[in-house]
């Protein structure tokens, strides 16, 4: 009989049963084992990460260095380029490595070190999606008010908010997950560790873990969220009244590329934690959870920053800077020399 269950024990779990077994390690199925897929989802996985990279830290450099670019608006797309730099990190990497050298486990801690921090970025995004919006509302239905009400002093403490009401959630849901206790499988079918595909393995009691969860989640998205759409259909419902076409016709182009991208994370959020799970789901969620994990992360840059006219000054300053820099340094004499 123990031949038996230890034939069954699948690797990276521990045999010791009279210790309730624990699991060392998980195995991410990811998007399948098929190396053929895996060799055309490589190159394709390194772009984003590469783009999504350069992207983002781009535009921090540039609200950095450039002096006017240090408004409330751009304080907030900073936070949001720092925060999509890390949360692409925390994923991609370990998913492109897993295909250079087919090793698809990652470590216990590992596993729950990756949740943690795609717990605390996605629920910071929420909020600072929602920052933004308003920050958009109050410069657009509230020009008069707006220097006042969105000071120094209130940005920083609306970033901060968003940073520790994540942190405060996320660590409340990881200190009742590290109570679990893990007997076997070990197979996780997803390409990241997230809180169902962990849930799932467990062999103890998640009665008390997934109603905490239940608690959190609405009360970590739904209030961001109320308040970005309130935001915009304020926006929308004032760019009506803007009488030259003109405006009206680049402030609706602004705001729907904005509510696209809202629209695509919430939507894809809510569709992986609030429908009802079942197995022919499975694989439509791994696609959504591609979108707010992987896309959001990369066109965030080019619709928030990259469209705006301020950013590409300040991206044209300074390439200029640069290339006269070079060239300086590439001449064959000095100023001094040449005149």
């Amino acid at each position: 009989m123990d031949n038996e269950i230890k034939d069954e024990v699948h690797p990276g779990v521990s045999t010791e049963w009279g210790n309730q077994t624990a699991v060392r390690e998980f195995v991410l199925l990811g998007f399948g084992n098929i190396w053929e897929i895996q060799v055309l989802l490589f190159p394709v996985f390194l772009t984003i990460y590469i783009l999504t990279m350069v992207g983002n830290i781009l535009i921090l450099v540039l609200i950095v260095v450039d002096h006017r670019l240090h408004t409330p608006m751009y304080f907030f797309l900073g936070n949001l380029s720092c925060l999509e730099t890390c949360y692409t990190s925390s994923i991609l990497p370990r998913m492109l490595a897993s295909f250079v050298t087919g090793d698809e486990t990652i470590s216990f801690s590992g596993c729950f070190t990756q949740y943690f921090f795609f717990g605390l970025l996605s629920g910071s995004e929420c909020c600072l999606l929602a920052a933004m919006s308003y920050d958009r509302y109050l410069a657009i239905c509230k020009p008069l008010h707006y220097a006042s009400l969105m000071n120094g002093r209130f940005c920083l403490q609306l970033a901060a908010m968003s940073w520790t009401s994540s942190f405060l959630a996320i660590s409340i849901t990881i200190v009742l997950m590290l109570n679990l206790t893990f007997c076997g499988p070990n197979e996780m079918d997803h390409f990241f560790c997230d809180f169902i595909p962990i849930v799932k393995l467990s062999c103890s009691d998640t009665f008390m873990l997934e109603v905490v969860a239940a608690v959190l989640l609405p009360l970590w998205t739904f209030p961001p969220f109320l308040l970005t759409i309130t935001s915009y259909i304020c926006i929308i419902t004032t760019i009506l009244t803007i009488s030259s076409t003109t405006k009206r016709q680049k402030a609706f182009s602004t705001c729907s590329s904005h509510l696209t991208v809202v629209t695509i994370f919430y939507g894809t959020l809510f569709i992986v934690y609030m429908v009802p799970k079942k197995d022919t789901l499975r694989d439509l969620d791994k696609a959504f959870s591609f979108f707010y994990t992987v896309l959001t992360p990369l066109i965030n840059p080019f619709i928030y920053s990259l469209r705006n006219k301020e950013v590409k000054e300040a991206l044209t300053k300074v390439v200029a800077k640069f290339c006269v820099v070079k060239e300086i340094q590439t001449s064959p004499c000095s100023c001094f020399q040449c005149k």
